[in-house]
């Protein structure tokens, strides 16, 4: 890096805009500032003027420095514009003459460092006209946040460069932009544009989130407005030069969506226009030949939706613009929707051709919220209103804007950099930019991927949205977490109680596989292969080995570890230990002979279950995910419970198994955990898929779907079916509504069951499915409920038998006895060995109207836990 520095020192800057006279009326041109030179350059096809360059009537306000840099990241096509930068350490401005009226302005930052001045020290603030757009910012620390945020949505690409964006209105025809770095600090800045808009982009009244249909006035002709976001939905990202007149860009949604595999893609370039005159200027055509559609309608949960997470400020209100087109269906009420924003509703019954008034017409619509204090995240969910008789049951989304508002004259945000998952911030981000040519780039590319692994973990500890990059990486355990003993295996301090785990060499669980023989696999996941395997010690195992190319990775991996060294109970599945060496990712399990539950329902190689062993095992299961629930003091949520992950031993008793998704549940003065959606399609959540909150009640209404299957014996997603047979739980509920759950039952159970058994063990399913977490029961209440269900069937069998109805009176009176007495779940984590924690207590589960056997009626409704 070199300095091409000269201090220019100046009596007043005024930087003129073109201006042209057409019938009297002064009108401006676009203006493109190449900052810290006097050379022009050529970006993307239009010429950059340099701020200082001769002639151009371009002066500063006060002294600063023009500076160069050698090295350079990012985009190629920007290298020449921001590889030079004016750095200032006192006030000075930029003023612009030119005609009232209405303006695009971005500025544009690249940071490096020079001299002594180290940009990641860089902190200054920008006014526009007296507007404050930024304060206290620091170039640096923004670009590595919005990495981090990047990388935890799933993205796999890095930003080097920032543009902020506005839409600003002067009164008067000069046009003044202040730079003000803070105290003993400075700023810079690498190129400035402002475009002119004679167009209306903007309307003062707004439909109101959750407002009824009412509108709201805003007055945004005397507010500024920040561009936050610009999403090509469904599509590749629009270049400024693909957007003609105003330059704007527009990134791939992909990056922002909650679960991509929500929303397809889809594609139309037929004949497309605008739905108004008015709109040519709100939007390219080229945005409308994209959309999402929901994925597999058919197969999906109707009640599931397309949602896409947006990192905002606080405080401030926003504008959200929808874009639509419409180009499958040609006449009205074909695709009707619902559109969520924050959780609340922004619109229902929204049918895109009546709106728009026609098919292939581009249509936008705008929304205004407030975002409270605290609140980081916006969220906008499209789903289909299952109410209407539409033919289409999905939405559609062509483009997504959000603009925020200025609230008293200010549109800043002082962003708390600390709080960025990495904490040396800016100067693991020079790392990327500022190192010069030479043995500089190999730094840089070392430093790069030291960095994208410890954002990886430090982000991986808040939240979960993060996918690991693809490739292994060694495995850096936690140190609070993990100690060595010296002794091949690792101690795990938690909730006051040490356990011990044995840590396998390769060599060891390569001898116990036959070097991975694939004879020797018993099932594959999304984590990869599991092996049957014979340890040193006679003792059989499984041996779950990760798989490189698998959407799973670090995080689950170590999840997974912690959460079995916290835990042993009768009827979760045993981790033995694990090996992590030469970046391998292996799992050592206890072996279950017999298997996934799922196996034992659908395989015609293995016999089918009695009703009574089908029963056990559910309340196995309960009895498992009631444990994980009260067992701690803030419980454990599963978050993947389905059929495959209820293993069975050689007695046919139910665990528990694959935590690698499980969350600690909320503090006692929470009600939820908030984080990314994760889980199986056909037994997720629809109430933790809508809100990204997730409580112990989302592990309920997966054990109904559970519940159901095991009833019907047939997948929860069938899409070989008739369409409304394809989801097990809808299919389900509409026999069990009607009270004819007999008619759809497993054809082996046949004649092997008490009615009265399966009447009620429907209306525990029935429950579970709830469509609100608060009218769900607890697991302890369907455990409770399940042992009854079980002993009004043995009592059946035993009256079939022809022995005294006495007993069978004496068994349903002792419902309430045997529920207290024989359950297995414990009121505390850790038990001191295996063979204790196999027989601890029950936790209480239940209510005092739940103790006289009444049905589900007497229920009470909880929030929570």
């Amino acid at each position: 890096m070199k300095v091409k520095g000269r201090e220019v020192f100046g009596i007043f800057l005024v930087l003129i805009l073109v201006v042209f006279v057409e019938n009297g009326e002064a009108q401006t041109k676009t203006f493109l500032v190449n900052c810290g030179t006097n050379s022009s350059v050529s970006v993307d096809g239009s010429k950059w003027i340099g701020d200082s360059a001769s002639g151009n009537n371009v002066t500063l306000s006060s002294p600063s420095i023009e500076a160069y840099t050698d090295s350079f990241n990012g985009d190629p096509s920007y290298e020449s514009l921001y590889k030079t930068a004016r750095f200032f350490s006192e006030s000075f401005n930029y003023t612009f003459k030119g005609a009232p009226g209405s303006y695009f302005l971005r500025l544009h930052f690249y940071p490096f460092s020079f001299g002594n001045r180290d940009a990641n020290e860089s902190y200054f603030a920008v006014d526009a006209n007296g507007l404050k757009l930024i304060s206290e910012f620091n170039v640096a620390g923004e670009i590595l946040l919005k990495n981090s945020l990047l990388q935890g949505s799933g993205g796999n690409s890095s930003v080097f460069s920032l543009a902020k964006e506005y839409f600003v209105t002067s009164d008067i025809d000069v046009f003044v932009l202040e730079f003000t770095p803070n105290k003993d600090s400075f700023g810079l800045i690498n190129a400035i544009e402002i475009i002119p808009v004679t167009d209306k982009l903007f309307v003062d009244s707004i439909s109101k989130v959750g407002g009824n249909g009412g509108n709201s006035s805003l007055n945004l002709s005397k507010r500024g407005i920040q561009t936050m976001y610009r999403l090509n939905i469904g599509g590749s990202a629009i270049k400024s030069t693909q957007d003609s007149g105003f330059r704007r860009k527009w990134e791939a949604d992909s990056s922002y969506m909650i679960i991509a595999d929500a929303g397809a893609e889809a594609k139309n370039h037929t004949n497309i226009t605008y739905a108004s005159p008015n709109d040519t200027s709100v939007a390219p055509l080229l945005l409308y030949e994209t959309a999402r559609i929901m994925s597999n309608t058919d197969v999906m949960e109707k009640r599931l939706n397309m949602s896409w997470k947006l990192d905002v400020d606080p405080d401030f209100d926003y504008v959200i613009r929808l874009h639509f087109c419409e180009f499958d269906y040609n006449k009205p009420s074909q695709r009707i929707f619902k559109i969520y924003i924050n959780n609340k509703t922004a619109a229902d019954n929204y049918d895109i051709y009546s709106r728009a008034g026609g098919m292939n017409k581009a249509y936008h619509e705008d929304y205004f919220d407030v975002m409270p204090s605290k609140s980081s995240s916006l969220w906008v969910q499209l789903g289909p209103d299952t109410t209407t008789g539409s033919a289409g049951t999905d939405a559609l989304l062509n483009g997504l804007e959000l603009f925020k508002l200025s609230q008293n004259g200010n549109l800043a945000y002082i962003q708390k950099y600390e709080d960025v998952p990495e904490k040396s911030t800016s100067k693991n981000l020079i790392l990327w930019v500022g190192i010069g040519a030479g043995i500089g780039s190999i730094i840089v590319l070392a430093g790069l991927v030291m960095l994208i692994i410890f954002l990886c973990r430090r982000g991986s500890s808040k939240d979960d949205t993060e996918k690991g990059p693809p490739g292994w990486r060694p495995l850096f355990l936690h140190a609070e977490k993990l100690t060595g003993n010296g002794k091949g295996s690792l101690q795990y301090q938690s909730l006051g109680t040490l356990r011990t785990e044995r840590r396998f060499t390769l060599a060891e669980i390569k001898a116990a596989t036959n070097n991975f023989d694939e004879s020797l696999v018993i099932g594959v996941g999304g984590f990869g292969k599991v092996f049957t395997a014979e340890l040193d010690d006679g003792t059989l195992a499984a041996i779950k080995r990760a798989n490189p190319q698998s959407q799973q990775g670090l995080k689950e991996f170590e999840t997974e570890i912690e959460m079995l060294s916290k835990l042993r109970h009768r009827h979760l599945v045993s981790m033995i230990g694990f090996c992590d060496e030469q970046n391998e990712m292996i799992l050592v399990y206890e072996y279950m002979t017999n298997g996934t539950l799922r196996s034992h329902l659908f395989s015609s190689d293995i016999p089918s279950l009695s009703w009574k062993q089908r029963l056990e095992v559910c309340i196995g299961s309960a009895r498992g995910l009631h444990y994980l629930h009260t067992g701690s003091e803030r419980g454990i949520i599963h978050r993947d419970v389905k059929t495959t992950n209820i293993l069975l031993d050689e007695n046919l008793v139910a665990k528990m198994a694959d935590f690698g998704l499980s969350k600690t549940g909320p503090s006692l003065e929470h009600t939820h955990v908030s984080t990314a959606v994760k889980g199986s399609f056909g037994y997720l959540d629809p109430e933790y898929f809508r809100r990204q909150q997730l409580t112990e009640k989302s592990d309920v209404y997966s054990f109904g779907v559970v519940l159901f299957e095991v009833i019907c014996a047939r997948p929860v997603i069938n899409p070989s079916l008739p369409k409304d047979q394809i989801n097990l739980a809808e299919w389900a509920m509409r026999f069990q509504r009607q009270r004819s759950l007999e008619t759809i039952i497993d054809q082996q159970l046949a004649g092997q069951y008490s009615p009265e058994s399966l009447m009620k063990f429907g209306e525990i399913a029935e429950k579970c499915l709830a469509d609100e977490g608060r009218s769900r029961p607890t697991m302890g209440e369907v455990l409770w409920h399940l042992e009854y269900v079980l002993q009004l069937h043995e009592a059946w069998l035993r009256k079939n038998a022809g022995e005294d109805s006495a007993s069978d009176i004496r068994v349903l009176e002792t419902v309430g006895e045997r529920g207290t007495e024989n359950s297995e779940d414990q009121t505390h984590v850790e038990s001191k060995t295996k063979e204790e924690g196999e027989s601890a207590t029950r936790t209480s589960g239940t209510t005092d109207a739940m103790a006289t056997g009444d049905d589900f009626s007497q229920f009470v409704s909880q929030q929570g836990r």
